[in-house]
């Protein structure tokens, strides 16, 4: 028998990510073998009857392993489904087969890298703050920064849900400003810009860890090389153990 937590077992059939799958569970939406299921139940694959909304999660088979890049124009919601009738990213990528989950999330105006799975636990590892993977962003912003506002950037800015982890910040030569942060809070780089009076007009998100949003144009997406599924592992693996990129 091998045992697996419900959450891991979930999120590789492609139902979610290993979070989503949890607030399923925490919303008491699966049972297993007929009792309603809680955070630190675990299963045997394949022998457990497991529930999902009353389905049997036996109508779900584990896939194959998709990595997929999109390059999100704006307009479009990081959402599987959007109860509003708005598109989502999901329609951009609507001939793929295998059921993919977005990767954490962009504003509807934020365009710019976003990558798709089915794979669970490397959503896991790059949207869990522990692990701290980089995520990088360009921003026209309608007023320029000066050194005192990069500073404060760099130094961590106070927000209205704490402290910021200190962020890389520099003007590029366009007069854009390219920002590296660690975190995941919502419309934190907007709200990180607006903090030193620099609010954005337009924001891109260029890269994920190792993963840049070269070679894409607005709406195309591609699927990820053997190697660079790795090294987004090897970027999970890095942060974890205290090293530098």
């Amino acid at each position: 028998m091998s045992m697996e937590r419900l959450q891991k077992y979930m999120a590789s059939l492609g139902i979610d990510s290993r979070r989503g799958c949890e607030m399923l569970i925490v919303q008491g939406r699966v049972t297993i073998e007929g009792r309603l299921a809680v955070l630190g139940d675990k299963v045997d694959p394949g022998v457990t009857l497991v529930c999902l909304d009353g389905e049997p999660l036996g109508q779900y088979s584990r896939e194959e392993l998709v990595y997929v890049a999109l390059y999100k124009p704006a307009g479009y919601v990081t959402t599987a489904q959007d109860e509003r009738g708005r598109a989502t990213v999901l329609d951009l990528v609507s001939d793929i087969p295998e059921r993919l989950v977005p990767v954490g999330r962009l504003d509807m105006d934020t365009e710019g890298l976003l990558l798709l799975t089915n794979d669970g636990d490397l959503t896991y590892h790059l949207t869990h703050p522990r692990y701290g993977v980089e995520k990088e962003y360009v921003a026209k912003v309608k007023k320029i920064p000066g050194l005192e506002e990069l500073e404060c950037l760099r130094r961590g800015v106070m927000l209205e849900d704490g402290l910021t982890h200190p962020a890389w910040a520099e003007v590029l030569s366009n007069g854009l400003v390219r920002l590296v942060i660690h975190e995941g809070r919502k419309h934190q780089v907007k709200r990180m810009l607006a903090s030193v009076g620099c609010p954005l007009s337009a924001l891109r998100r260029t890269r994920i860890g190792s993963l840049s949003l070269s070679g894409l144009r607005r709406g195309e997406y591609r699927f990820l090389t053997q190697n660079e599924v790795d090294r987004l592992r090897e970027d999970c693996r890095n942060i974890r153990n205290g090293e530098t990129k």
